[in-house]
């Protein structure tokens, strides 16, 4: 009696935006609270960097004692000193600014983590875990980038250039002017591929989410795949994607294999050029042979400046463009944040749905037409109705994991909407269909809404729930791995997990959406046991497809369709409603065979 609760998941939601990026402004965001460590390590960088732009005087220097037949001791120190200084500091700034985009990763991705937990459970329906875990992974490494050495690298090549070029100038302002050329073509060049390289690294990056999609979508559902024979057809897709990811990451390496060849080729031929016009120049005797080769090392020394900057240019618009993604999902739905309250209310929550209208989205059918009914106190109240009658989604109204479309959801007199969220959450007990278990120990999955129960209280709640022959069994007892989703554990098993992990919370509503489905005959009326003791101490609702679980309740809520077919007890309803009694007859007709 399952009934489908979740829309379909659509397609990411920045799928259908046109290619944008984040302001360089934002950027400032990520960096403020590190910026002293980014200035020292930039600092030292530009020290590197100044003691690079002296090394071609000194050659000058060296150039013109040889010339005068001067000692060249004190050049050739002078010259080697500056060198090592200098690859000290080149070396250290770098390090330092990693350092600082280590930590503002660190802090983007606990940002970044705390909104995805928290994110709405209807966001989370249409959204594709892969393109998430994307951005919390390949998208802050790009960040990372961006920035600590991107933005201060491309200054700090920014001055060398233009500390080059006043040198230069000084130097011969007619080999000045022949390099400006080249500049002015760089530039020029570079405006046209920039955006280009900003466009292409976002689909690519967005093509590295839709594999992460799929190979999530796989694992998810592993042993179906291989049980439907399904190996080939899924490795397909997803080589498919693998394919488009390549081939987006194609593109977007030959926008940045351009830029660099922009900045190469003119740098290059001016170097041709200078060594044309200076070589004619000295032969003239318009300028001696030192200078053309002062200007020459210089040059030659601007290409790295200038290589930096063209790439991190380039790299601005990588990491422009991840930060886009990542700050997307700041525009997605969340839940409001805290922890819950200690209770101070006891005894069973009373639960009342009042005229309830509900879908799962604007452009989907509703689930629910006006559904009302009430469970009060403690007692055990089931819900029975076709595959599709809205019985699961009560339970998703409960818990507040959708907004209704109209009504009222009522826990102890007061609507859930006004419930501090985590208050509402802390008060009930909640066990899913597919009976969850999370990779880990078997005691991390007990107490994971419990964290302070005692270990007589995880004791005792695995004894109640028949849990104890399969602690004796595990290597470690309550400390032993049960592998990714539970795979080490029966469905049965599984369940049983799940029912403990709620009971051990002590809530005052308890949720159990078809709890029993996968127990044995043994198991189940252990478990149906654990249920009516329960229903003493509080209020049970439960999503029941088995008769036995039905006859027992204090209340049996008929859904139909997204409607209350009928209310009432095992007898009343066989004897008034139709609906019911063909369920009965059929359960009936399944225990007798």
């Amino acid at each position: 009696m399952s009934d489908t609760t979740t829309a379909e998941a659509g397609a990411d939601p920045t799928a259908s935006e046109p290619p944008d990026k984040a302001p360089i402004s934002r950027l400032w965001a990520y960096a403020k609270d590190h910026v002293r460590l980014l200035l020292i390590g930039g600092a030292l960088s530009f020290g590197g960097g100044i003691a690079g732009l002296v090394q071609p005087l000194i050659a000058m220097e060296v150039i013109d004692a040889l010339s005068a037949d001067d000692s060249l001791r004190d050049p050739l120190l002078l010259l080697a000193a500056v060198v090592v200084v200098g690859g000290t500091l080149s070396a250290l700034g770098p390090y330092l600014m990693q350092i600082a985009g280590q930590d503002v990763v660190l802090g983007v991705r606990r940002s970044l983590v705390g909104r995805l937990v928290r994110l709405e459970v209807a966001e989370v329906d249409r959204l594709r875990p892969g393109d998430l875990v994307s951005r919390l992974t390949s998208d802050t490494n790009l960040l990372r980038t961006v920035a600590s050495t991107t933005v201060i690298g491309g200054v700090t090549d920014a001055f060398m250039i233009l500390g080059g070029i006043a040198l230069m100038a000084w130097l011969d302002p007619v080999l000045f002017g022949t390099t400006m050329a080249m500049v002015v073509m760089v530039t020029v060049t570079m405006m046209f591929i920039l955006p280009r390289i900003q466009n292409a690294t976002r689909d690519s990056q967005k093509a590295l989410g839709d594999m992460g999609s799929l190979l999530e979508r796989i694992f998810s559902a592993f042993r179906t795949v291989k049980a439907s024979s399904a190996e080939d057809h899924e490795i397909g897709k997803l080589d498919q994607a693998a394919k488009t990811a390549r081939d987006r990451g194609v593109t977007a390496s030959l926008w940045e294999g351009l830029a660099g060849v922009a900045a190469w080729m003119p740098i290059n031929i001016a170097f041709l050029m200078v060594l044309g016009v200076g070589g004619a120049r000295v032969a003239s005797g318009a300028m001696d042979v030192g200078t053309l080769i002062g200007f020459l090392l210089l040059l030659f020394y601007l290409m790295g400046p200038v290589n930096g900057l063209i790439a991190s240019l380039s790299q601005l618009q990588i990491g422009l463009a991840a930060v886009k993604r990542i700050e997307d999902v700041a525009g997605l739905a969340a839940e409001e944040s805290g922890n819950g309250e200690a209770p101070t209310a006891t005894g069973p929550a009373r639960v009342s749905f009042e005229d309830v209208r509900f879908r799962y989205g604007d452009d989907l059918p509703f689930v629910h037409h006006g559904v009302t009914f009430e469970s009060s106190g403690k007692g055990l109240t089931a819900f029975v109705g076709p595959s599709g009658a809205g019985k699961t989604t009560v339970f998703s109204l409960i818990e507040r994991f959708y907004p209704i479309t109209s009504g009222a959801v009522r826990v102890d007199g007061r609507d859930v909407r006004d419930w501090p969220l985590a208050d509402l959450r802390e008060t009930i007990g909640y066990v899913e269909q597919d009976a969850p278990v999370l990779d880990g120990t078997l005691r991390e999955n007990l107490v994971m809404a419990a964290p302070d129960a005692t270990e007589a209280e995880i004791l005792d709640v695995v004894e109640r729930a028949r849990l104890a022959e399969l602690v004796g069994k595990l290597p470690e007892g309550l400390d032993s791995a049960i592998g990714y989703r539970g795979t080490t554990l029966s469905g049965g098993e599984r369940q049983r997990v799940a029912i403990a992990r709620a009971l051990l919370r002590k809530p005052r509503l308890l949720l159990l959406d078809e709890a029993t489905s996968q127990l044995d005959a043994t198991n189940e009326a252990a478990l149906k046991q654990l249920m009516l003791d329960a229903a003493e101490r509080t209020n049970v609702l439960v999503v029941a497809h088995r008769l036995s679980t039905v006859t027992s309740a204090d209340q049996i809520v008929v859904l139909d369709t997204g409607r209350v077919r009928a209310v009432g007890s095992h007898a009343e309803l066989v004897e008034q409603d139709e609906l019911y009694r063909d369920l009965a007859a059929q359960q009936l007709l399944a225990v007798a065979e």
